[in-house]
């Protein structure tokens, strides 16, 4: 499957055809169908189509079904190997199908339709199905077959009869021993249920026994004696049934090549009339295809949208006119219409009916497409990268029997750069001689088509006041994106308009712009009132994360004296030295000082309420060696000693300072 047909959506067309095949071969050729480019067989394959859908309109749908195994199983017959009993049915359903084809397409004839002569080409081989027929039923050989296989059956039926009364006479005469009270098949032998300890009682051979053994199946001496002459007759009738169905299968291989025309035509005739449902599914109708370049559409639909809700396109193109630049609104319609136009040239070139009222088509020798934006991360192509790539492509493969079709020409890049490349590309499309359809937002490229001769401008139609597409197309006139019009009726305030219409065309905002005769009207009304707003709605916020460092550092700072309580011993101590810039302070603990973060410390009774303003904590802290030693220094000169002030004895001499200031 091309990458045009995808684009095109004729692979769909394709799913929906083949449902209304019934045989492989017939869904195997419309998955293989490609548009035709030999005249002569596209005009047969269109009147097939036709003339399918006429009878099926006249007579009905035609009695056809699957023949699937067909094939195969004539092969098989005449290799020499034996049909089976399925396989012999299957050849029987088949010709009475056959059979019924051949009376439905006669009734054809009486309304002329050429394709019911096919009818002489079809063989119902009534000899040989009315053989399968009488010998074969309820899906085995019947006992009428043959005199012998009546005669082996009914004496089958009669010693299967004496070994059940055997085992019934058996059963009766030792009911004591018995398990139950019905005698049983186990292993193609006639059995008897008997209890396990009464295994020596009864006369025969153990065939099988329970799952917990207590019962044991035993057949008795007496049916022992008719189950040889049982097997004799069973191998007798094997071997009858056998003989029947080779004569069957050489009767088969005898037809062989009549079988397998039966089939190449039923093949046939079921692609045909599969063309003729599809054309009803859509509501088809037989196109004219000319030679000249030339394609006229009436009344044209998707074939894949609901008739409907569909709005009619009225298509032309050719006598002179080889490019249309098509333009408009967002959502007008303009890539639907390229599709509807693509896609019912495609339907006519492969044989099929065109979903129109009326249709001309030419031929065309491929079709060239750039649909869609193209994207494709995994190799790395932008929207601007993918539509340059196919262009360049097409542009390779085009001449001037090609139908091409390009959507939203030049864009996915700066505009003013894309409006020169869509010129470029448009000027090289025209040179090429193709039939070709394209969309764009570009003014200048809407001057180009006016300029150029063999180019038109079309537009899709657009409600402004209900801001809705109408999906018609007129041919000949430039159109408008619609864009400030529409942004206005749904809501964009004032100053924003006049502020893009100052962008997008300068002080000419207001005036009408005139475009090589054709006048596109932007005046879009904008108010003087700047003041209009858009309503701003409550949106969620983003909750950030807290910086601890915005965080007051300490809870407290601690001072000398303070009681604390150390965390997580929660242990009581008093500080003797405050925080330095670390964050770490010392506090006096039982017997010793210890160091820690302020992180662990909380506060537990402040110094001021436990000691008095001045009160010296030397006492606590100090040693009474060093408060000796710093008293006689207070009293005189100590050579060779130095003392440094604790914290608690800078703290006291600032306290005295101050008190003394």
């Amino acid at each position: 499957m091309n990458r045009e047909e995808q684009l095109l959506e004729f692979d769909k067309i394709k799913e929906l055809w083949a449902e209304y095949a019934l045989t492989e071969a017939a869904k195997e050729q419309i998955r293989e169908t490609k548009p035709i480019l030999s005249e002569t067989e596209l005009l047969v394959k269109q009147r097939e189509t036709t003339q399918g859908k006429r009878m099926i309109e006249l007579c009905g749908t035609p009695p056809l079904a699957s023949i699937q195994g067909l094939a195969e199983i004539v092969d098989i017959a005449g290799k020499g190997d034996c049909l089976s009993v399925e396989q012999l049915l299957t050849v029987q359903i088949s010709l009475t199908m056959v059979a019924r084809l051949k009376k439905y397409l006669c009734q054809g004839k009486q309304y002329e339709i050429s394709l019911a002569w096919y009818e002489e080409n079809l063989e119902p081989l009534e000899e040989l199905r009315e053989s399968i027929y009488t010998q074969i039923v309820n899906e085995q050989v019947a006992d009428n077959a043959s005199k012998l296989l009546k005669s082996l059956r009914t004496e089958i039926a009669q010693t299967e009869s004496r070994m059940r009364e055997k085992a019934d006479a058996v059963m009766r005469a030792n009911k004591d021993c018995m398990s139950d009270s019905f005698s049983t098949m186990r292993n193609g032998r006639i059995c008897v249920p008997v209890k396990k300890e009464c295994k020596f009682r009864i006369s025969g051979s153990v065939i099988d026994k329970s799952s917990t053994g207590n019962t044991l199946f035993i057949e008795p001496t007496a049916c022992a004696n008719h189950y040889a002459e049982l097997q004799s007759l069973s191998m007798d009738e094997e071997n009858e049934v056998r003989r029947i169905l080779y004569e069957l299968t050489v009767q088969v291989d005898r037809h062989g090549e009549a079988m397998r025309e039966n089939i190449k035509y039923i093949e046939k005739l079921d692609y045909i009339f599969s063309k003729g449902k599809l054309s009803f599914l859509y509501d088809g109708a037989e196109p004219e295809i000319v030679t000249n370049r030339e394609i006229k559409l009436t009344d044209a639909r998707h074939p894949l949208m609901k008739k409907e809700i569909c709005v009619p396109l009225q298509f032309q193109i050719g006598n002179g006119v080889n490019g249309i630049v098509i333009t408009g609104p967002n959502t007008g319609g303009k890539t639907v219409a390229l599709k509807t136009v693509a896609l019912n040239c495609m339907l006519a070139q492969c044989g099929l009916h065109v979903s129109c009222k009326e249709a001309r088509v030419c031929m065309n020798s491929n079709y060239l497409c750039d649909i869609g934006d193209g994207q494709n991360l995994s190799e790395n192509l932008s929207t601007f990268s993918a539509h340059i790539t196919n262009v360049l492509d097409i542009l390779r493969r085009v001449n001037e029997q090609s139908l091409v079709l390009m959507d939203e020409l030049g864009s996915g890049t700066d505009p003013l750069e894309g409006m020169g490349i869509a010129v470029a590309i448009l000027e090289e499309l025209k040179n090429s001689g193709a039939l070709f359809l394209v969309t764009t937002h570009y003014p200048e490229v809407k001057v180009y088509a006016e300029q150029t001769e063999g180019i038109v401008n079309a537009r899709m139609t657009f409600d402004k006041e209900n801001l809705k597409p109408t999906y018609q197309m007129v041919i000949g006139e430039a159109g408008e994106s619609c864009a400030f019009h529409i942004a206005r009726r749904l809501g964009m305030p004032s100053g924003m308009l006049k502020r893009a219409a100052e962008a997008a065309y300068g002080e000419r905002r207001s005036e009408c712009i005139s475009v090589s005769g054709a006048t596109m009207d932007v005046k879009y009304h904008v108010e003087e009132n700047t003041q209009e707003k858009i309503q701003k709605e409550i949106s969620p916020r983003i909750v950030k994360k807290k910086n601890p460092a915005s965080k007051k550092a300490k809870q407290c700072e601690y001072r000398i004296g303070d009681s604390v309580m150390i965390y997580p011993d929660k242990k009581i101590g008093i500080v003797c030295q405050p925080e330095n810039e670390k964050g770490v302070l010392q506090v006096q603990m039982p017997n010793k000082k210890i160091w820690i973060n302020h992180k662990r410390v909380k506060l537990h009774v402040a110094a001021e309420e436990l000691y008095p303003e001045d009160y010296d904590f030397s006492i606590i802290f100090d040693s009474v060696e060093t408060r000796k030693l710093r008293h006689d220094m207070e009293r005189k000169h100590v050579e060779g000693v130095a003392l440094e002030l604790t914290g608690a004895e800078a703290q006291r001499a600032e306290m005295l300072g101050k008190k003394n200031r």
